[in-house]
C-alpha cells in the first residue's frame, strides 16, 4: 500500500515537474519559492498588526515567531530526520527525468517546511483582520503558489507539500485561537 502511494507520488511529482512544464513557470516558480522575495509583503503584514492592534500587537508578532519557529522545527528538524526521504532530485530512479530548477538541492524531502510555515501564516493572519474577508484567500492562494513552486522547481514531492500545508494549517489555527484566548486581544 505505502509503495503504491510512493508511486503515485512520483507519478504526481513527473506530471508537475516535467508535464506542466513552460517557459513562465520557469521563470516565475524559482523567484516565487525564495524567502526573500516576500519581505516587503512580511513588512506590509507587520505595518497592519502594529497599526491595528498598537501597544497589544508585540503579543501578536511574537506568537507569529514562535509559531513559525514551532512549525518550522517540527517539519525542518523532527519530520524530516525522522522519515529521511530523498528530494526528487537526488532520487536516483528519477534521474534524467527530474527538472532541477535551483542550483542547491540538499536535505531531505518530506515534509515541506516551505509549505508547513506559509500555511501556517495564511491561516493565522487572517484570523486578527476578520473584516477583510478577502485575506483568508488571498493568503491561501500565496501559500499555495509556494507549495506548487516546491514541486515544480524539483525539489519536493505532491506528498511534502499536501503534509506541509495540512500541517502548517493546523499550527496557523492553533496558534490564532490561543492568541485570542489566553491574551485576550480585542478582535
Amino acid at each position: 500500500m505505502l509503495e503504491q502511494l510512493l508511486q503515485w507520488d512520483k507519478a504526481f511529482f513527473i506530471a508537475i515537474n516535467n508535464g506542466m512544464a513552460n517557459s513562465f513557470f520557469d521563470a516565475v516558480c524559482p523567484w516565487i519559492r525564495k524567502q526573500e522575495t516576500w519581505y516587503l509583503a512580511y513588512a506590509v503584514i507587520i505595518y497592519f498588526l502594529i497599526k491595528t492592534y498598537r501597544k497589544e500587537s508585540w503579543k501578536i508578532l511574537l506568537a507569529v515567531a514562535l509559531m513559525i519557529l514551532a512549525s518550522d522545527q517540527f517539519s525542518a528538524n523532527l519530520v524530516k530526520n525522522t522519515f529521511m526521504r530523498l528530494r526528487p532530485c537526488m532520487e536516483p530512479s528519477l534521474q534524467g527525468i527530474t527538472r532541477q530548477l535551483i542550483e542547491r538541492c540538499a536535505g531531505y524531502s518530506f515534509m515541506s517546511a516551505h509549505a508547513t510555515n506559509h500555511f501556517a501564516l495564511a491561516l493565522f493572519i487572517p484570523y486578527f483582520f476578520k473584516s477583510q474577508k478577502w485575506l483568508l484567500p488571498l493568503m491561501l492562494f500565496w501559500a499555495f503558489c509556494i507549495a506548487f513552486s516546491q514541486v515544480y522547481v524539483g525539489v519536493h514531492y505532491p506528498a511534502d507539500v499536501i503534509a506541509g500545508a495540512l500541517t502548517g494549517s493546523l499550527f496557523g489555527i492553533s496558534f490564532s485561537r490561543y492568541v485570542h484566548k489566553f491574551i485576550q486581544l480585542p478582535i
